[in-house]
Parts: C-alpha cells; sequence; structure tokens
C-alpha cells in the first residue's frame, strides 16, 4: 500500500464506501481484504458498504458479504447511489471518517462536501493505473493498493 500522506489519529468512527464496478475489476487484482485493512488504519468501521449493479455475479456478492460489507444492489448508476449516500451519512454525522474506495473523479464533490462538514476524508485507489489524481488531491488523505 502506498501512501501519499496521512493526518488521522486512527481512533475515528469510519464509513466505507466501495465502488464495486470501478474497483473490483481483474485488471487491478483487489481483494476485499485489502480494502478493509487498508481503511482499518484510519477508524473503527461504522459503515461497510460495496456498491455494485444489477450484473453482480451472486460469487461477488457472497463475497462482499463474507468480508462484512453491506451489499447495495442498484438497477441504476452505481456513482449515483454510492454519492448520495456517502454524502447524506456523512453530513448527518454517521462517522469521522469517510473513505471513498474508488478511481472516479465522480466522487470529488462527496470528499469535499464531507470535509465541509468537518468529516476527515481518505481516498482510496485500486492501484497505480487506476489512481484519479483529482480524487486523490480531494482528500485529506489519499491510499493507493498495491
Amino acid at each position: 500500500m502506498k501512501r501519499l500522506f496521512s493526518r488521522f489519529s486512527g481512533g475515528s468512527r469510519i464509513g466505507v464506501f466501495v465502488d464495486g464496478p470501478n474497483v473490483l475489476r481483474s485488471e487491478f487484482d483487489v481483494d476485499l481484504d485489502d480494502v478493509r485493512s487498508a481503511t482499518l488504519e484510519y477508524g473503527r468501521p461504522v459503515v461497510t458498504r460495496l456498491y455494485v449493479d444489477e450484473h453482480a455475479t451472486p460469487g461477488l456478492i457472497q463475497a462482499g458479504e463474507a468480508h462484512g460489507f453491506e451489499i447495495v444492489v442498484t438497477s441504476g448508476d452505481v456513482d449515483v447511489k454510492l454519492a448520495v449516500d456517502a454524502a447524506s451519512a456523512a453530513v448527518r454525522g454517521e462517522f469521522d471518517t469517510l473513505s471513498i474506495v474508488s478511481r472516479d473523479m465522480d466522487f470529488k464533490p462527496v470528499l469535499e462536501t464531507a470535509a465541509r462538514h468537518g468529516v476527515e476524508t481518505l481516498a482510496v485507489a485500486p492501484g497505480e493505473h487506476g489512481r484519479s489524481d483529482g480524487l486523490q488531491n480531494a482528500a485529506h488523505t489519499a491510499i493507493t493498493l498495491d
């Protein structure tokens, strides 16, 4: 795991939102254990959600559940559902730290909204080739999974 910078104490409540279609791709070889381990350093998980579309395989859904993720299946755009859920939870104060696991620049406004409401932000990229510099730069802390 490559850390770009960090300002966390590690004792906060963390919300982890995983963009399944953009992260769990064969070219990134991301393991859900790696995602969980990477975020545990920054807090105690109080929300752990894996967002997938209606084409997700039963095996992926079972793997997500086995790794302790709440699975959110959407028939529409995964990004929209994840963004609305993450921003809403951050504004409601459900956690102290918001972790977005994605390579998608669409989540930059979510990180910015959370930060404006006093929530620390963490961007987790699925690998060097899957890293969005804009998303990483919008977060307080950025991690790139190896």
